[in-house]
C-alpha cells in the first residue's frame, strides 16, 4: 500500500500557506494498495466540494485514487473519505442481481422480470389511480444526465408532480434562500473568494468536517501571512469553531435572532453601502426596521450568545473590507431556515459585498451532486431554473421535448419530500420509486417511514448497490453501478462542472441509473407529439447534450461545455457559452440579478406561512434586475425542552462517514476511525444525570428511543447531539439512528425537515447488553429489527460482517 498521508490520523495533510496575493499551492495526495495499470479521471463523491481526482486501476479492479493537482477545486488534495471511500466498489456484499419479492421474500430474478413487473405495475396504478399515484424519490448521487433523463421521464413521460429527492433533506434552503434574494438558484461567490478574503463566517457550517478539502483552502490561509479573521456560529466548539477569532454558539433554533443582531450592529456602524443598496436592491427599509429591536443584550437573552461577542463579530463585518460566507446544515435544518439563510444574503447586501473578489456567499451544498437534482429539475422544480408559475417557461420546455403544455405539471408548486411521504402514507400514492438514498435511516422520525415502507398499498423499487435498510424493505430492488464503473457529470457548490468516468464494469449484472432509466422509458413507450420516442439519447454523452439544449439562455448555461473540455485538466464554472467559453468564476459583478418578472425563478414566498406569491403581485413590484432584501423576526423552535423532556437535541456528521454509511461503512479505515455512533453532553449535564464518558445512555424524545455511549466536552449545556449516519444494516443490536428521535416539521418555504432541534431527556442506561422495554419506544418499537422485511423475512442476514467492536472515538460531527 502506498499513501502520502495518514489521512485518518492527519485528516487535513500538512499546510501549504500562501497570503491574499498568492495562488493556492498544489498538494497531491494519493492512496493506492497495489500499481495501478491505468488511471481515469473522475471526481470525489463523498461531500459536496467536488474534488478532481485520478481512480487507479489494475486487473479490471479500483486499486487507488490521487489528487488531481490541476483541478482548480482542490489542487491535487483528498480528504479522508476521498482517499478511502472507493474501497465500497469492491465490497463483497454488492447487489449484482434484481430482487423481486415473493412469497414475502426478496428473491432473485432477472432483469427482464424485474423491470416488467415495474412496468406493469407502473401502467396498472395509472390506469386506475392516474399519474398522481406515482412518486419518485431520488438522491444527491447521481450524475446530471442521469437526473435530467428522470426529470424527462416524470415530467413529460408520466406527468407526475411527485418528484424530490433526499437532497430536500440536506439542500432545500441553499436553493430557496438563493432564490428568494437574487431571482435564482446558483452560488453567487466561488471557492477562490477564499484565497483572497479579509474575513470568512461558517453559519452552522462544521466546514472541518463536512468538506474537508476546503477547510484545508481555509487552513492554508489561516497559516499564511495576513490571515483572514474567522467567525464561526456554531452551538458546539467543533474543529473550525477552534480556529475562530469569534465563535458564537447560540441555541439551537435562534439564527434569525443572532443575524437580525449582527446586521443591526453593522447599520449601528454606519457600514452600509448606501450606493449599492440604492441601485442594486429593494427592500432595505423593511430590514432596517425589523432589527432595530435586536440589540446585543435581546440577542443574549434569546440565544444565548453573550452580548460581548455579539459587538466582537458586528465589528469585524462592520469593518472588513471583504467577506466570505458559508452556511449549512445548521441553518437548514432549523427553525426559519430560509429565513436565517435570507439574512446571510442581507448581510452582504447591505455591505454591498457580492460579485467582487473575496466578496461571496455560499449557500452550501450536502451532497456532490445536489447541485445537478436542483439545476435538472429531479428534485420537482422545473429543469434550468424554470418558474413553474411562468407559462413561458412551461412553453420553452414542452417546444423542447415536443409534449403538450398540459403534460407539464405546473397547476401547482412541486410535490416536495415530505409530502411525497405524506401521500404514501394516507394512499394516495401508490407506487415509490426510489434510488441512491436510505429513507429508512435519514428521514425524520423512523418508526413512521417504516410504516409507510411497509403499508401493503405502495409498491416500492428501490435502485442501490447495497441491501440498505429501505431495500430490505422494498417489492423490488435493482441493482445499481455507482462512482467509478459508469461516465458523467456533476456541478459543485462553486458551479464548477466536473467529469467523472467509467473505470471499471460494474459488478455482476449491475446496471446504471442512466441505463435503467432508459429501459424503464423504453418499454413504457413513452413517445412526443409527433410519435416519436420522448426520449432521445442512449448514453451519457447524449443525455449531457440534450441537457445543455435545455439550459441554453438560463442562467446555468451549459452550452459551452462538452466532455473533451472537462477532460481537459480542471473543472469548469458554470455560465459556459459563447460569452464565457472558459467559465464564469463569480456571479452578479454588475450588480444586476435574475429577479425580473419574465426571467426569475421563482415569485417568492412569505417566510412564516410559505405562502407563494402570485404572478400579478410580484409583476405589481417588478424588482427589474435588484436583489431582493427581505427581513424576517425571530419564532421560537416548534418543539422545547420542558419539565418531560428538558434537554436539546440536536444532530450532525463526522468526518470520516457519508450520508448512511453505505459506501463509507465499507470502507475499512473509515469504519474503523468511526465504527458507532455517539451521544455528546456537556461535562455539567453528564455530572447532572451522573454519566461518565463511555457509559451507555438512553436517549428518548416523543417519538422514540436510542442508546448511545457518552462522549462528554465541546457543547453547551442543556443540548446533546448524536451524528446521524449510523442505522441497523451493521449492527441491529441496539436502536442508534437518531432519526428514531427527530421530529415531523419543516421550513415553510424550503420545506426542509428540522433535525437540528427536538426536546428529549437523557438517563444512564445500565443494562449494556438489552434493548430499553418496549414501552420505552413509543412508536418505534421495530427499531432494532430495522433490517427484518416487510412481512418479517430476512431476519437471519441481518447482521453484517462490517460491524465493528464499539471503541472510543473522536467527536468531530
Amino acid at each position: 500500500m502506498t499513501q502520502t498521508r495518514d489521512s485518518i490520523n492527519d485528516i487535513w495533510g500538512a499546510r501549504t500557506p500562501h497570503g491574499a496575493d498568492a495562488s493556492w499551492p498544489e498538494r497531491v495526495d494519493e492512496h493506492i494498495t497495489d500499481t495501478p495499470d491505468r488511471w481515469v479521471r473522475g471526481t470525489c463523491v463523498l461531500c459536496s466540494n467536488g474534488c478532481g481526482l485520478d481512480i487507479g486501476v489494475k486487473d479490471g479492479r479500483i486499486v487507488g485514487v490521487r489528487g488531481l493537482a490541476t483541478d482548480v477545486t482542490n489542487k491535487g488534495r483528498l480528504g479522508p473519505k476521498g482517499l478511502h471511500g472507493w474501497v465500497a466498489n469492491n465490497a463483497e456484499d454488492r447487489l449484482t442481481r434484481p430482487l423481486i419479492r415473493r412469497d414475502g421474500r426478496l428473491q432473485e430474478a432477472t432483469w427482464d422480470e424485474a423491470m416488467e413487473l415495474v412496468v406493469r405495475r407502473s401502467k396498472e396504478i395509472v390506469e386506475q389511480h392516474t399519474s398522481g399515484a406515482v412518486g419518485f424519490y431520488t438522491s444527491g448521487q447521481l450524475f446530471l444526465e442521469e437526473y435530467y433523463t428522470l426529470a424527462v421521464i416524470g415530467k413529460a413521460g408520466l406527468g407526475t408532480p411527485h418528484m424530490d429527492g433526499n437532497t430536500r433533506l440536506c439542500t432545500a434552503t441553499a436553493a430557496a434562500a438563493l432564490k428568494e434574494s437574487f431571482g435564482s438558484d446558483g452560488q453567487p461567490g466561488a471557492y477562490e473568494d477564499l484565497d483572497v478574503t479579509d474575513t470568512i463566517m461558517h453559519v452552522g457550517h462544521n466546514v472541518a468536517s463536512q468538506q474537508t478539502v476546503l477547510w484545508m483552502r481555509i487552513l492554508d490561509r489561516l497559516a499564511g501571512p495576513n490571515p483572514p479573521k474567522l467567525i464561526v456560529i456554531d452551538p458546539r466548539r467543533t474543529f473550525t469553531a477552534e480556529k475562530a477569532t469569534v465563535h458564537l454558539a447560540p441555541r439551537v433554533g435562534t439564527n434569525v435572532a443572532l443575524l437580525n443582531g449582527l446586521i443591526r450592529l453593522v447599520i449601528e456602524a454606519g457600514a452600509v453601502d448606501r450606493d449599492f443598496l440604492d441601485a442594486h436592491t429593494v427592500g432595505y427599509d423593511a430590514l432596517k426596521k425589523t432589527v432595530e429591536t435586536y440589540t446585543p443584550e435581546r440577542v443574549e437573552e434569546l440565544t444565548g450568545v453573550p452580548a460581548r461577542d455579539v459587538r466582537a463579530a458586528g465589528e469585524i463585518l462592520a469593518t472588513t473590507r471583504t467577506l466570505v460566507s458559508t452556511v449549512l446544515q445548521g441553518v437548514y435544518q432549523s427553525m426559519q431556515a430560509t429565513a436565517a439563510a435570507v439574512q446571510v444574503n442581507n448581510l452582504h447586501l447591505v455591505r454591498g459585498l457580492i460579485g467582487k473578489p473575496g466578496s461571496g456567499i455560499l449557500q452550501m451544498n450536502g451532497q456532490p451532486t445536489s447541485q445537478n437534482t436542483r439545476e435538472t429539475g429531479a428534485d420537482g422544480d422545473l429543469p434550468g431554473f424554470r418558474n413553474w408559475g411562468n407559462p413561458d417557461h412551461i412553453r420553452q420546455l414542452a417546444k423542447l421535448w415536443n409534449v403538450p403544455v398540459n403534460k407539464i405539471p405546473h397547476w401547482s408548486p412541486p410535490t416536495h419530500a415530505m409530502q411525497i411521504w405524506r401521500y404514501c402514507e394516507t394512499g394516495s400514492i401508490k407506487f415509490l420509486w426510489i434510488q441512491a438514498t436510505n429513507p429508512a435511516v435519514s428521514l425524520p422520525e423512523l418508526g413512521r417511514i417504516r410504516r409507510i415502507l411497509q403499508k401493503e398499498d405502495l409498491f416500492v423499487v428501490v435502485q442501490d448497490a447495497f441491501m440498505t435498510e429501505t431495500a430490505r424493505l422494498a417489492d423490488v430492488v435493482l441493482p445499481a453501478a455507482i462512482w467509478g464503473e459508469k461516465t458523467g457529470t456533476f456541478t459543485n457548490v462553486s458551479r464548477t462542472v466536473h467529469i467523472s468516468c467509467k473505470a471499471v464494469e460494474p459488478p455482476g449484472e449491475a446496471r446504471s441509473d442512466l441505463d435503467i432509466f432508459l429501459d424503464y422509458a423504453r418499454r413504457m413507450d413513452f413517445r412526443d407529439q409527433d410519435g416519436s420516442p420522448l426520449i432521445r439519447w442512449d448514453d451519457a454523452r447524449g443525455a449531457f447534450e440534450a441537457w445543455k439544449e435545455c439550459t441554453r439562455g438560463r442562467p446555468c448555461d451549459y452550452t459551452g461545455l462538452t466532455y473533451e473540455k472537462l477532460l481537459a485538466g480542471s473543472g469548469i464554472p458554470w455560465p459556459v457559452n459563447e460569452r464565457h467559453p472558459d467559465g464564469t468564476l463569480r456571479l452578479y459583478t454588475d450588480g444586476v440579478f435574475p429577479t425580473g418578472a419574465d426571467e426569475a425563478e421563482t415569485y417568492g414566498q412569505d417566510f412564516d406561512t410559505g405562502a407563494s406569491v402570485t404572478a400579478e403581485e410580484y409583476r405589481a413590484n417588478d424588482p427589474k434586475g435588484r436583489a431582493l432584501i427581505k427581513p424576517a423576526e425571530h419564532q421560537e423552535p416548534h418543539e422545547v425542552p420542558d419539565d418531560a423532556y428538558p434537554l436539546w437535541f440536536t444532530t450532525g456528521r463526522q468526518v470520516y462517514h457519508f450520508h448512511t454509511r453505505t459506501k463509507t461503512g465499507r470502507a475499512r479505515a473509515l469504519a474503523e476511525a468511526a465504527p458507532d455512533a455517539f451521544v455528546q453532553l456537556s461535562q455539567e449535564d453528564a455530572q447532572r444525570y451522573g454519566i461518565e464518558q463511555d457509559d451507555w445512555v438512553l436517549v428518548e424524545s416523543r417519538r422514540g428511543a436510542i442508546i448511545e455511549r457518552a462522549r462528554i466536552g465541546n457543547i453547551e449545556p442543556g443540548l446533546v447531539f448524536v451524528p446521524w449516519h449510523y442505522g441497523s444494516w451493521d449492527d441491529p443490536s441496539r436502536p442508534r439512528a437518531a432519526n428514531e428521535l427527530t421530529l415531523t416539521e419543516w421550513d415553510p418555504v424550503s420545506k426542509q425537515p428540522h433535525y437540528k432541534y427536538a426536546a428529549v431527556r437523557i438517563s444512564r442506561y445500565d443494562a449494556k447488553d438489552a434493548l430499553p422495554p418496549m414501552g420505552l419506544m413509543s412508536r418505534t418499537i421495530d427499531a432494532a429489527r430495522g433490517l427484518i422485511g416487510r412481512h418479517g423475512d430476512e431476519a437471519a442476514s441481518a447482521k453484517s460482517e462490517f460491524a465493528r467492536p464499539k471503541t472510543t472515538q473522536r467527536v468531530d460531527g
